[in-house]
């Protein structure tokens, strides 16, 4: 499936029964529900935000999508389904779609959900002033005036979004982009509560202040530790939705976590302890589970103009890559379903076809071997380097293991440094490092969403990797017939140039109660919403 087919529909009335039902869980007749509706999970790290136009990360993600709710959802399988929009039109070939908002929609105060207030949070997350780590999302969508708006050469109110009427929503594009519905899946353009926003500031997200749209609201929240959201009665599926508390332990250390797990503390866990999958699924087969997820684990190169001399030289760059063992890290360290990576885009990516990157045919003896010779042909000796990562077990393993791969094959030395969740994000993005743990998962499914990341003004490229032809080859995949041709090239560009260092594929490994049903196993974005979940008698 290419990106033009991605969408069943795109140039004609979309209407809600073409996504099919938009309604929560569906228990079946042979279930029996427990009495009491909750589920309970752990997360890694604390997120950052509850904000949907300041959040960037996907542990933030996760709460927001039970927060809040966007113009489209998806399904089990990641196919879009009715959000607050019940359908949409895309016409003047593909450059203009015109989303119908449901009339029951509410916030969590009684106000209906208007067009409005997607234009006003459409608005704010491009708007300079409000300082948005995803303003370049906006960017990427091809909305009229987004660039101009983000840059700061225009007024947010140019901003190519109208509200018709408080029904009706039309968005123009600059360019033809098929999969734009798909990206309003996304927390960014999620719409906001003008009026909360502006009588609280920055302390709008907090519980008691929150206004939302979503199946649940914020009732408790303790930093570093727990939240506990409950469901809301405003919400215009609320009869449908079954679970009616939802509780996240935010417990750093994987061990302990798993321990919590084993104690009945949550019912799904996720980040499991590296190594610990295959034990967990002989012990708790009806748990465990490993399935693609739409993400990619890589090293971030620190490449901006005052970055460490030796990391411009890209035989120094492409040594490090060559000299790190994938198998290793795949098959003796996580063993849960993970793949070696020698590209950046996901291989479960809908329409993505993986392209020949050179070296991913080497042996590790063949690749080592060339490491050695490169180093030796750029002069480098005894490089010293520093490698930031985000507190994880798995995270301090991996990097453990390629620091030694490099001292023992190249001489390098490397000093590891980790840091909570939220001062790494500050420090990779301020560029304080030479290499950097980093992760992409796709913020809707098409290859675009992670080769954007390597062009020259994205956001989240931390490390600055610049490359014109890059730039121009990105720009015109978004009207190319297919474009794979130019995905291809630009992978091969960034294997040539090893302007990042891949390193595996995820799987999504995790263990969940088995009386917690609904599930969507085969969302490889792993966009999953608790009102679609029920919970099912022991």
């Amino acid at each position: 499936m290419n990106r033009r087919t991605l969408l069943s529909a795109t140039t004609a009335l979309v209407l809600a029964t073409a996504f099919g039902p938009a309604t929560a869980a569906t228990p079946g007749a042979d279930e029996k529900l427990a009495e009491k509706q909750t589920f309970s999970y752990r997360l890694l790290d604390q997120f950052p935000t509850l904000d949907p136009q300041l959040n960037e990360e996907t542990a933030g993600s996760h709460v927001i999508q039970q927060l809040f709710e966007g113009l489209m959802n998806q399904d089990a399988e990641g196919n879009l389904v009715p959000g607050v929009a019940t359908g949409f039109e895309a016409s003047e070939g593909n450059t203009v779609y015109t989303f119908t908002l449901r009339d029951d929609a509410k916030w969590s105060n009684g106000d209906p959900v208007t067009a409005g207030d997607f234009v006003y949070a459409w608005r704010r997350a491009a708007d300079p002033k409000t300082a948005s780590p995803y303003s370049w999302y906006v960017e990427l969508t091809s909305i009229v005036n987004a660039a101009e708006v983000v840059a700061g050469t225009k007024d947010p109110s140019e901003l190519g979004v109208e509200a018709v009427d408080d029904h009706t929503l039309k968005v123009t594009l600059t360019q033809p982009l098929p999969f734009f519905p798909a990206m309003t899946t996304y927390a960014t353009l999620f719409p906001a509560h003008k009026a909360t926003i502006e009588q609280y500031g920055s302390d709008w997200t907090k519980p008691g202040n929150m206004v939302n749209n979503g199946a649940y609201n914020l009732a408790e929240l303790s930093l570093n530790e727990y939240f506990k959201l409950v469901k809301s009665d405003t919400y215009w599926d609320a009869e449908n939705t079954i679970i009616t508390e939802v509780e996240g332990y935010i417990v750093n250390d994987g061990n302990q976590a798993l321990t919590r797990y084993e104690a009945g503390e949550y019912d799904m866990m996720d980040d499991l302890p590296a190594g610990s999958y295959p034990r967990l699924k002989e012990e708790r087969p009806d748990e465990a589970h490993s399935v693609p997820r739409l993400c990619s684990y890589y090293y971030a190169i620190n490449l901006r103009p005052d970055a460490k001399e030796e990391l411009k030289d890209v035989r120094v760059r492409e040594a490090l890559s060559y000299a790190i063992d994938r198998k290793v890290i795949v098959d003796q360290i996580l063993q849960g379903g993970q793949t070696e990576a020698y590209n950046f885009a996901h291989p479960a990516t809908a329409g993505f076809q993986m392209p020949e990157i050179d070296y991913s045919g080497w042996t590790q003896a063949e690749r080592d071997a060339k490491a050695k010779e490169l180093m030796e042909e750029a002069g480098v000796e005894n490089l010293d380097l520093k490698l930031i990562y985000n507190t994880s077990e798995s995270h301090k393993q991996i990097a453990t293991v390629i620091s030694q791969m490099w001292k023992q094959k190249l001489g390098v030395n490397t000093t590891l440094e980790n840091m909570e969740w939220s001062t790494y994000l500050d420090i990779r993005r301020e560029g304080n490092f030479d290499i950097a743990r980093s992760s992409w998962c796709g913020d809707y499914n098409e290859a675009s969403t992670f080769l954007d990341l390597v062009t020259s003004t994205h956001g989240s490229n931390d490390g600055k990797y610049s490359n014109e032809e890059v730039d121009a080859l990105m720009k015109a995949s978004r009207t190319s017939e297919d474009p794979n041709v130019e995905y291809t090239q630009v992978e091969k560009i960034l294997a040539d140039e090893m302007g990042i260092i891949p390193i595996y594929h995820y799987a999504n490994t995790f263990l969940l109660n088995p009386a917690v049903k609904g599930f969507p196993y085969e969302n490889v974005e792993n966009n999953w919403y608790v009102k679609d979940f029920y919970r099912v008698a022991d």
